[in-house]
């Protein structure tokens, strides 16, 4: 742009008024275009501040009273209930039954537990059960807790400042345009004043040379760039979200084709986000429960588990469920086994709850029935296995339970926990009256295993990635047990290191980073380090996708090359930061996504190989004819006519072409890898080369031996010139593709802009207005046969080589 303003001043200076109108226009139009395709609100403080609180409950002076979240400071001792959402940090002194919803911050996919104890130093985010967190909300039970932190001073408050610091960078695409638009500038600057100096030196006019580099200039800049590529980008933000991918930055597009790491969360991106019952623990071996399995289970002590699940719960299926995550999976289980809740509750009435008390670990309820009391127990399997003195064999029959039987029950919690599964143990007992303490001599009934499943498609998608060469690697707050499982199910190579702990990750970065870059799954990892990870990565110059959905994901989405939230279930903040919005939450989005943004790139790049490689053609003719004291084969406003309507039509058609179907049969490009290689230059150099000799060719002859006169003569050259370019866009095939059924033939929108700009070049001779303005005039038959000839054979020789091509692969 700055060399075409230049162009445009000279224009002015030589009272040439048309040339530096059209050029001033071009700069305005590509300009404003640029500013528009660019501009971007980074809207991420805002979507933090959504999870204000605008008011607490405090206790101050002995008086309960309600204050402005804004006016807590440390010290403070703060209330609260169900659904209240965390004002601040705070350290639990009081506590009943209390779980709190943390999945924004720590990416824990069921409510928590707290409770007063204190925990280690050490502990990980996650795993600090005395503490409450700005942002978080209460799920179950009351608090009084003490305000330790305030404002950015809160682990909300870290994650933001991390989100301010983290660089978002410009995308590999924006990184290559900018280098390729430099390059373009220093070539062109250094042509047009090579040319120049030799043509004073030789005695040349001071007006004609200043002429030449005003053609110079328009000739070298490719001014449709802009346009093309931000269509061929707009286009594939419409294609992505039809496929549910909504994208916020233009330039982000392609950046997925460049994808060669992608960081997913595990739930709901990789698993559904709803807990199921699959499996069921007795002493009559380990049943499998799917949801083919319809009506009440042939084994009796799998019964007695259900109905223990189903009566010691306070959730319910009304709607799509309402309760904790794994009560939910229990009633829903029941519900499939003809266990339904409120019919077992009219014929065992409840009549005392001892709610899940964090200490036990545990939860009971009493019911009468028409043999008395029993207790529904259900919790931690250690808990329940400790208090347990007997063990079920059939319904109502139990023998003793030791401690070798308690060892034993242990080991089988563990090997459900190795598998992935969230275990339970249920147990029961007959009492005499409803003041009977629920957690002694208890009879263990079994344990009961549930798993968020793997969504349906994900081990194909990772299975396209990994063929696409790219790795999926698994970043998640959840378990190192749960997150192995799921690794192991949708197709992930765990290898011999496992998951990495969040504990043991900062370590390693430091001491054994080959390791942290060869490992699949890592599991409780903090803010800090998923946007430490990302940096790993892309400190080896990998192009790094990253997805997420709550506070906590919020900096490594916008240090990552590509940020992805998560649409259904993902916070403001973490949307707003992304580059990309799933709206479904799918790993196959994803995937359809990185394909668009591989054919974006190529398509791309064969538009600025169609552009560079007839801009250059359009310096080389106009610099030999200069250097050789010829008219100028070329003028300018017959250059930027070219460069601005014709140029951009068939640029755009190859812009917006399909693509080629074995697009992810192949690895992503290297990360540094420009636009155009060192190849492609070199093809540049050959192509404008022929196509500029060509050019000369028709105005020599058109002057030397068909005897026209300059107007004529130089119309001759500007046609020949044009009509090359159209046909040279069937030269822009991949090397080896066939003849015909190749993705530039079959693209409908390439024949619709060789028949436009037909029309427009020939516009260009027989309108008298726009003749005028470009200067040229009829060519007569011969010309048009000269133009024809001449404009074929960079076809001709291209086809040549293609064909050349094809057979050395065969």
């Amino acid at each position: 742009m700055l060399i075409l303003a230049a162009a445009a001043i000279i224009a002015l200076a030589m009272a040439h008024w048309t040339e530096a109108v059209a050029i001033l226009a071009v700069v305005v139009v590509n300009t404003a275009i640029g500013f528009v395709s660019e501009w971007r609100a980074i809207r991420t403080m805002e979507g933090l501040q959504e999870l204000e609180q605008p008011h607490a409950r405090v206790r101050r002076g002995g008086e309960e009273r309600t204050v402005a979240a804004d006016e807590l400071v440390p010290g403070d001792v703060v209330l609260l209930g169900p659904e209240d959402v965390v004002p601040a940090d705070l350290r639990i002194v009081e506590a009943g039954t209390l779980r709190v919803e943390e999945a924004p911050l720590t990416g824990e996919s069921v409510p928590v537990a707290k409770r007063v104890e204190a925990v280690g130093d050490d502990a990980v985010l996650a795993e600090r059960s005395s503490m409450l967190f700005k942002g978080t909300s209460v799920a179950e039970g009351e608090a009084v807790a003490v305000v330790t932190a305030t404002g950015m001073d809160t682990e909300l408050g870290t994650i933001s400042s991390l989100a301010e610091g983290a660089s978002s960078g410009q995308t590999p695409l924006q990184d290559n345009l900018d280098r390729l638009g430099r390059r373009l500038a220093w070539i062109t600057v250094a042509v047009a004043a090579g040319v120049a100096g030799a043509g004073l030196l030789a005695g040349q006019p001071t007006e004609l040379m200043l002429e030449t580099a005003i053609a110079l200039g328009v000739a070298a800049i490719p001014e449709g760039l802009p346009i093309v590529a931000t269509i061929a980008l707009a286009r594939g933000m419409y294609l992505m979200a039809r496929r549910q991918a909504v994208i916020n930055r233009l330039t982000a597009v392609e950046t997925l084709g460049a994808t060669r790491v992608i960081f997913t969360d595990k739930t709901g991106t990789l698993t559904e986000n709803r807990m199921r019952l699959i499996r069921v623990a007795t002493t009559r071996g380990d049943a499998e429960l799917s949801d083919d399995d319809d009506g009440e289970p042939d084994d009796e002590l799998v019964r007695r588990a259900l109905e223990i699940g189903v009566l010691c719960s306070n959730a319910d299926l009304d709607g799509d469920g309402h309760g904790d995550p794994t009560e939910v999976a229990l009633l829903e289980a029941g519900r499939q086994a003809g266990v339904e809740r409120p019919e077992l509750l009219e014929a065992k009435p409840e009549v005392r709850e001892e709610s899940f008390d964090p200490q036990v670990m545990m939860m009971a309820t009493f019911h009468r029935s028409d043999d008395g009391l029993e207790v529904a127990v259900k919790g931690a399997p250690a808990s329940v296995i400790e208090v347990c003195t007997e063990v079920a064999t059939a319904a109502g029959e139990s023998e003793p339970l030791d401690d070798d039987g308690r060892r034993t029950w242990l080991e089988r919690n563990g090997a459900l926990a190795d598998d992935g599964l969230r275990v339970l143990a249920v147990a029961d007992r007959r009492v005499g009256d409803e003041g009977a303490e629920p957690y002694r001599e208890l009879r263990l009934v079994g344990l009961v295993g549930l798993i968020d499943p793997a969504r349906e498609g994900v081990p194909e998608a990772v299975q396209q990635c990994q063929s696409a060469g790219m790795r999926v690697l698994m970043v998640t707050g959840d378990q190192p047990d749960t997150a192995r499982a799921v690794a192991r199910e949708i197709g992930l190579d765990v290898g011999d290191d496992g998951a990495i702990h969040g504990r043991d990750l900062d370590e390693l970065a430091d001491s054994d980073r080959d390791r942290v870059l060869r490992s699949a799954v890592f599991a409780r990892v903090s803010p800090e380090q998923k946007l430490r990870l990302v940096e790993l990565f892309q400190d080896r110059d990998e192009t790094v996708a990253m997805t997420g959905d709550g506070v906590n994901d919020a900096p490594a989405l916008k240090q990552a090359d590509i940020g992805i939230a998560m649409g259904r279930r993902g916070t403001d903040a973490a949307r707003q930061v992304a580059d990309m919005v799933l709206r479904d939450d799918a790993l196959s989005s994803i995937v359809a996504a990185v394909r668009q943004g591989r054919i974006i790139f190529g398509n791309i790049r064969r538009s600025v190989m169609f552009m560079l490689c007839t801009n250059v053609a359009e310096v080389v003719a106009v610099t030999v004819a200069s250097v050789a004291a010829l008219p100028l084969p070329l003028r300018p406003l017959q250059i930027l006519y070219l460069n601005v309507l014709t140029d951009v039509f068939p640029a755009l058609a190859l812009g917006v072409g399909r693509g080629d179907d074995a697009v992810m049969q192949r690895p992503p490009r290297p990360a540094g890898e420009p636009v155009l290689t060192r190849g492609h230059w070199t093809a540049i150099g050959g192509w404008s080369a022929l196509i500029a000799a060509c050019v000369l060719a028709g105005l020599l002859i058109a002057l030397e031996a068909l005897g026209f006169d300059q107007t004529t003569a130089v119309t001759v050259s500007f046609l020949t010139l044009a009509f090359a370019k159209l046909w040279f866009v069937f030269n822009l095939t991949d090397p080896g593709s066939p003849l015909l059924a190749n993705e530039v033939v079959r693209n409908p929108w390439v024949w619709g802009a060789i028949g436009l700009c037909a029309a427009l070049l020939l516009a260009a001779v027989y309108l008298p207005p726009l003749a005028s303005v470009l200067d040229t005039s009829h060519p007569e038959l011969q010309g048009w046969v000269l133009i024809g000839a001449l404009s074929l054979v960079p076809l001709l020789v291209g086809q040549t080589i293609r064909a050349v091509q094809r057979a050395r692969r065969r």
